[in-house]
């Protein structure tokens, strides 16, 4: 396919506001693409050129974009920025300049060749090779072209769906309805790749579904804890149980390839932190196995006490610079609580306690990458003594899993729940929400001086954003200009189209949903100025989760879940 044809695609999703409507583009965009280039095009119209979880971006601010149009159209930067000002969109700004592109000659896989040697393009001189590169592709496309281009070069294309309406499309070509929708989701959960997920069902039908097996390499979406209202009724449910302890620490999924010298970690938000953990250098000493993915917390330990730190303070070793000195200070312990795939073969399918003594016999002893402990129960009584034993000792509570359960990516069945209580943080609520950020507000007096005096924050419903809580307590100063400096590069002009906020709780800024922070709240009531009717009472930051993303927020339903507790 031409990329002028998909800039056409791209044009109508833009301007198509209703799910069912897009998903119908999407199916028939899907069926006009080749089997081989059905994968590029997945990554482009997610506004990527790899996957979520591949490090790969373009490291392109709005001023090194204005010298390439600037260079392609023989104008000063001035007039070129000037231009952009007024008009506030780049991709709409090269749509409208002349810039002696021609009409549409290349495909979508040479595009986004183009553009992948641009984003991987780093080392000195990268910068100035990157505008050139833009330049060049540039005055190589026609105008619709060029303005998704520099839209996905910038990080600005947000068509207003996301991978799920990719598998109701997806579905749609191969069933005629959703039917296929929860295996393409499941699926996706153990290998998240959209661009090969649909090149296999494009290129084999549905049984291409069974080609995608876990990989070490490619991270899983974590497994996440449901909620149960009463230890009666978890043992009720789940019947013979493990019971672990619950650490305030990052998530951190460990990827070890002996054969390829490689190690990788992943958050719980897929994010690629390899760099991050020089503790796990020697992780091949300690490993008998080849090839392992292992599910662990990595907690912050006192190196004078050795007691386990707070999570204010592990995540203070979430950075990209000056790891091997942080490392000093704030040195990690990874308790590792799970195993997912040892030399080639997948585990999840394998029951608890299976995956359990496989992890034993694969960690030698060692003081950085330790097995996590557990205790066998079922009996109620049994498991309320052990997480308040949990809570004395300083943890969080208790993680209760189902002794035969099998590893269920995401927060789907009830193999995992969690109990967790943090007094004098929590209110009257039993548990907090980690709520996605729509907006924010100027304030008054002295947090004028910060940019902002309160957020919107609010939850996934559907396809939408629905906001549940205007936040102005809990923040020290310091907080409001971290939050205000986090806020910074997702900020919009518009209200996106895919958020649910009421008249009068219009954002003085709007920005991306990318930022999530944990919120405390006395109780849910009910709420004529949400949209959802829903609101938290008495909302107050808990803490930034830089730990999370988005995917991983509170849901509607389990803000339902909870009111009913």
């Amino acid at each position: 396919m031409k990329f002028k044809d998909f800039a056409e695609y791209l044009e109508r999703l833009e301007k198509t506001a209703s799910r069912l409507a897009i998903t119908d583009i999407l199916a028939e965009l899907i069926k006009e693409l080749e089997a081989g280039e059905a994968r590029v095009a997945m990554y482009l119209i997610v506004g990527r050129v790899a996957p979520d979880f591949e490090p790969i971006e373009f490291g392109m601010a709005v001023k090194m974009v204005i010298r390439a149009v600037a260079l392609a159209s023989n104008k000063k930067i001035e007039m070129v920025e000037k231009a952009y000002k007024a008009k506030g969109d780049a991709g709409s700004l090269v749509k409208e300049m002349d810039l002696g592109g021609k009409e549409g000659g290349l495909s979508i896989s040479e595009v986004h060749k183009r553009l992948l040697v641009m984003a991987q393009d780093s080392g000195a001189g990268s910068q100035e090779r990157k505008v050139e590169s833009l330049k060049e592709l540039l005055t190589v496309t026609s105008p619709g072209e060029r303005k998704y281009v520099v839209r996905i070069v910038l990080g600005k294309l947000r068509l207003g769906f996301s991978a799920k309406t990719i598998f109701d499309a997806l579905s749609q070509i191969e069933k005629g309805n959703k039917s296929l929708r929860k295996k393409l989701d499941e699926r996706f959960q153990m290998f998240p790749d959209v661009g090969v997920l649909v090149e296999q069902v494009k290129e084999f039908g549905v049984s291409g579904l069974a080609r995608i097996k876990v990989k070490s390499g490619v991270p899983v979406v974590p497994a996440l804890c449901q909620r149960l209202n009463s230890y009666q009724e978890i043992v009720s449910k789940m019947k013979d149980v493990a019971v672990e302890r619950k650490y305030d620490g990052t998530r951190v999924q460990i990827h070890f390839n002996r054969k390829r010298g490689e190690i990788r970690t992943y958050t719980r938000n897929l994010e690629e932190t390899s760099a991050m953990f020089p503790e796990l250098k020697n992780i091949g000493e300690w490993l008998k196995a080849d090839e392992v993915i292992l599910d662990s917390e990595a907690v912050g330990i006192d190196p004078k006490t050795g007691k386990v730190m707070s999570f204010q303070v592990t995540i203070t070793r979430k950075r990209k610079h000056g790891v091997e000195e942080t490392s000093k200070t704030v040195p990690l312990r990874f308790f590792v609580f799970d195993i997912l795939e040892k030399d080639g073969e997948s585990l999840i399918d394998k029951p608890y306690f299976e995956r359990r003594k496989i992890l034993s016999e694969v960690i030698k002893t060692n003081k950085v990458v330790v097995p996590d402990g557990y205790e066998r129960a079922d009996d109620s009584g049994e498991v309320e003594k052990m997480h308040e034993q949990y809570l004395k000792e300083g943890y969080e509570g208790a993680v209760i899993k189902k002794w035969d359960g099998t590893y269920l990516p995401g927060r789907q069945g009830w193999n995992w729940v969690k109990i967790k209580e943090a007094e004098g943080t929590t209110g009257k609520l039993s548990d907090t929400f980690d709520l996605v950020v729509m907006g924010y507000y100027y304030g008054r007096g002295k947090r004028t001086g910060f940019g902002i005096g309160a957020f919107l924050a609010g939850v996934r419903k559907g396809g939408k954003w629905v906001s549940i809580a205007k936040i102005g307590t809990g923040l020290s100063d310091e907080d409001f200009r971290v939050l205000k400096k986090k806020l910074e590069k997702y900020i919009v002009r518009e209200k996106p189209g895919d958020y649910e906020v009421s008249g009068s709780l219009s954002a003085d800024v709007w920005v991306e949903p990318e930022v999530v922070v944990e919120v405390a709240a006395d109780e849910i009531t009910k709420s004529p100025v949400h949209a959802g009717g829903l609101a938290l009472r008495f909302p107050r930051l808990v803490k930034f989760r830089d730990d999370k993303g988005a995917d991983q927020s509170t849901t509607w339903k389990e803000v339902e879940e909870i009111k009913k507790l």
